[in-house]
């Protein structure tokens, strides 16, 4: 019995290489995402291994509010000049010196541009002097206030030289430096981590990175001969208090990386959600595969039984098969993916400025999850067929057996459950009844659904084939291509479902983000009364910021009405974290955002009060009169009273502060500026004289209000570029799905399409009949997904009504485009098949068993 099915499996092999493919795909994604952050994640932990390297141990103020990968920069708390005199008289330090290093240090290059930086930190440092790590390159060390040095990596991005005059924004508006030296790092690198750096003399570094004078970050301790670190940190954390964090130099190194390290978890978690997807629509290839196999080989398994195959060893036989499948895919796609992991690592490392790589490696994970999800997807999606192919009886040796269609009762009841059951949990997941699972919970719900409806599938496919059909029944082979398109409802359900999943994603993410876009731009259209807006594209963890002053020149202009400059932070507000904002005019926020006074008095806020939303009121138990204390990222807590309750929108924050409070955010300059014109004035005229303004802010312009809407809302659109570019591959599959099904039916139809040539069908037509099946097939799976997709994205619309997503908008252009697609997918799905049914030989053919 093995030997026959070997032979089976060789004498079939082309029959299984597209099969094979959709798994290699599939395993290709879930690899290669265990290779990507297996290799980021030892690159990371060499980096901070050599940037702790002189770092025997390190004292660092306890930051005020900790702040989440995804929430912004960290602010580190000062660790004052006494502090630093306390610690070099602890026994057994040998050296400490004071260390500034903050993130948000910000060079202007030569185009007048700010040099960005996606990812890695922006960090303005003070000048310590040459070590083993790093080293001056060229010129000298900054003495002066108005000098600098800088590293490698930022002088090529930012195409300047020492002796050039630059600009460097920090928390404090532009200010003119003079590059003096460029200093790189040992190995011959340009940066640590991609890091742009810029070094300033002690005492300015104090002042524009920390806000303070006679301050520091952290201290960075060398021990003397003799100690170990861990016996010199005990010291000294004895000595500085509870108030600080004393860690190691491999501690630091150690947390940084795991910093870095569950950042980079949420890649491997997009990737390994698309390789799901992929072999979601592969177990559908792989299942429509066997059972045609199964079902060509009746006669060649029923005299299998009548010689003495038991029914378990016919199962054994087909899952051989499989299993030779899927392993021949796993190792392919496992080295596919090794290939993908350091592709994507290697842009990954280019695009966060040169990060240093270290060597490729294949963990074990990548191993363990190539073969589990290679060999269980194959081995699962052949069951079934592996089980209909042992209930084949041995009288059917004898007589010339065709398939017949079996009734659909049971798999329509199994699919209104599945469906039910899918409905059900995304009920659940979308209405906040879920518990701590909602993302489990709604993922279920989506893939139950696919299931459902892909089981439900055959019992609408016949009348909707053949309604489809019907637009090609103008000819003879569109008649046939028609009716062969219906003649397998299952077969042709199955191919159709798993076109129907990747068009069903890429419709539902459309309508979601379109949608959002929409009650986004209404609501700011309706809401915000400015004609003007200043503001920046977000691209890394700090927002742009500019000038207060360009505030009151706006406010100056003539035709100029109100101007309000809005400051943002995360605070904790009575406990509880929470997004605040100051702003520069409290009164404006009744004009310019349309917020009416439900409580109290909101149009003016002395330097002790503050403002709540609404929503935040009831939820907080607050009123006219309470105390509430607010710790901001620097400073100490303070206590503020709440003088006015102002209606929720989505464009205001819960909580204002006065303008004072910002001078301890972490941006203590304003991120947005709002600007209401007088009746009659024109934009036109008022635009450029606020350009000229922010001539020193390069980092933010200003735009009317229909520009600054279709800004914000900009950003969704890369996000739905990204996700339709990565479901292209659950179409590709499902494109290779039609081919191999096509292909077998056309080896299936031998003798058919012999006897129809016989006949007078020419090999064009032949051809032109095998097209249409395949676009009858491609269009009714696409719109099989563009109606799932389109209701799924209902519903979580509807879900986030309460979060401001209130407008539902159907993309009719992209479904008609996806159903156009579709019909030219089938068109080249069927180029093969239909070549090869063109050139089949006709008596050969009529001979054909």
């Amino acid at each position: 019995m093995f030997r026959a099915t070997l032979k089976s499996l060789l004498a079939r092999k082309v029959r299984l290489i597209l099969s094979g493919l959709a798994v290699v795909l599939g395993v290709m994604f879930v690899s290669g995402a265990f290779v990507l952050t297996d290799t980021l994640g030892r690159s990371f932990d060499a980096i901070f291994a050599d940037a702790y390297e002189g770092v025997d141990v390190n004292v660092a103020a306890k930051p005020k509010i900790d702040v989440g990968e995804t929430e912004g920069i960290p602010v580190p708390a000062p660790v004052p000049a006494a502090t630093l005199d306390r610690v070099r008289a602890v026994p057994g330090v040998a050296e400490a010196t004071g260390v500034v290093g903050v993130d948000g240090a910000r060079l202007i290059g030569s185009n007048g541009k700010v040099v960005a930086s996606f990812g890695p930190p922006q960090l303005g440092e003070n000048w310590t002097g040459e070590s083993d790590l790093v080293r001056l390159r060229e010129g000298r060390a900054p003495q002066a206030d108005d000098e600098i040095v800088i590293n490698r990596a930022l002088a090529t991005a930012g195409k300047v030289k020492v002796g050039d005059r630059v600009g460097v924004l920090t928390l404090q508006p532009k200010q003119e430096f003079t590059i003096v030296g460029v200093f790189g790092y040992s190995g011959d690198r340009d940066s640590i981590g991609g890091a742009n750096e810029i070094m300033f003399t002690t005492p300015v570094a104090q002042k524009l990175m920390l806000g303070a004078p006679d301050t520091f970050s952290n201290i960075s301790i060398t021990a003397a001969d003799g100690v170990s670190d861990e016996a010199l940190r005990d010291a000294v954390a004895a000595a500085v208090g509870t108030d600080f964090e004393v860690k190691t130099g491999a501690q630091l190194s150690e947390d940084a990386a795991a910093g870095m390290k569950e950042a980079l978890s949420f890649f491997n978690r997009i990737l390994l959600g698309f390789a799901a997807v992929a072999l979601l629509v592969g177990t559908f290839l792989i299942l429509n595969t066997f059972s045609i196999i199964v079902a060509q080989r009746t006669r060649e398994l029923a005299l299998m039984r009548a010689v003495g195959a038991s029914g378990r060893q016919i199962i054994g036989s087909v899952v051989l098969e499989a299993v030779a499948v899927g392993l021949v895919a796993s190792v392919l796609g496992l080295g596919a993916g090794i290939g993908i992991g350091a592709l994507l690592a290697y842009l990954f490392s280019t695009f966060a400025g040169g990060l240093t790589l270290a060597g490729i490696g294949v963990p074990l994970s990548a191993v363990v999850g190539a073969f589990a999800v290679g060999l269980v997807i194959t081995v699962v999606a052949a069951l079934l067929p592996a089980l209909r192919a042992s209930r084949i009886p041995p009288i059917a040796a004898m007589q010339d057996v065709a398939t017949p269609d079996r009734p659909l009762t049971k798999v329509t009841v199994a699919g209104a459950i599945v469906t039910a059951v899918g409905g059900a949990l995304l009920a659940l997941g979308l209405t906040g009844n879920a518990g701590g699972n909602t993302l489990a919970t709604i993922l279920g719900g989506v893939l139950f659904t696919f299931i459902g409806v892909a089981l439900l599938t055959p019992l609408i496919s016949r009348p909707v084939v053949s309604l489809l059909g019907a637009i090609f029944a103008w000819s003879v082979p569109g008649k046939l291509g028609r009716l062969n398109s219906g003649r397998n409802p299952r077969r042709t359900a199955i191919t159709a479902a798993a076109l129907m999943v990747g068009i069903a994603l890429v419709t539902g993410v459309t309508v979601i983000l379109d949608s959002a876009k929409s009650s986004i731009g209404g609501l700011a259209q309706d809401s915000l009364k400015a004609e003007l807006v200043i503001a920046g594209a977000q691209s890394g963890p700090r927002p742009p910021s500019f000038d207060p002053a360009v505030l009151e020149k706006a406010a100056a202009i003539p035709g100029v009405r109100l101007v309000d400059g809005e400051y943002g932070d995360l605070a904790i507000v009575g406990g509880e974290r929470t997004w605040v904002a100051a702003s520069s005019d409290v009164a404006a926020l009744r004009q310019i955002f349309g917020a009416e006074p439900t409580a109290g008095d909101i149009d003016r806020l002395a330097p002790d009060a503050m403002l709540v939303s609404s929503d935040t009121a009831t939820a907080r138990g607050l009123s006219v009169g309470s105390k509430v204390p607010v710790q901001t990222s620097r400073g100490e807590a303070r206590t503020y009273t709440v003088t006015g309750i102002y209606a929720s929108s989505q464009l205001t924050n819960p909580v204002v502060l006065p303008a004072e409070a910002a001078r301890d955010f972490t941006i203590p300059q304003p991120i947005q500026g709002f600007i209401q014109l007088a009746p009659g004035t024109r934009v036109a005229d008022v635009q450029p004289q606020i350009e000229a303004l922010l001539a020193d802010s390069p980092e933010v312009s200003v735009a009317d209000r229909e520009a600054f809407i279709e800004q914000q809302t900009g950003q969704l659109d890369g996000l739905l570029t990204m996700i339709q570019i990565l479901l292209a591959l659950a179409i590709v599959i499902a494109v290779l799905g039609i081919i191999n099904t096509l292909a077998l039916s056309v080896l299936e139809r031998t003798r058919e399409l012999g006897l129809l040539r016989a006949i007078g069908l020419r090999r064009a037509q032949t051809m032109r009949m095998i097209t249409v099946e395949a676009v009858v097939i491609s269009v009714f799976g696409a719109l099989l997904g563009v109606v799932v997709g389109a209701g799924l994205g209902a519903a979580v619309v509807e879900a986030l009504r309460d979060e401001g997503i209130t407008d539902l908008v159907l993309p009719w252009t992209q479904m008609g485009i996806f159903l156009g697609l579709a019909a030219i997918v089938g068109v080249v799905a069927a180029a093969l098949p239909a070549v090869r049914a063109a050139r089949i030989n006709v008596l050969g053919a009529i001979a054909h068993d």
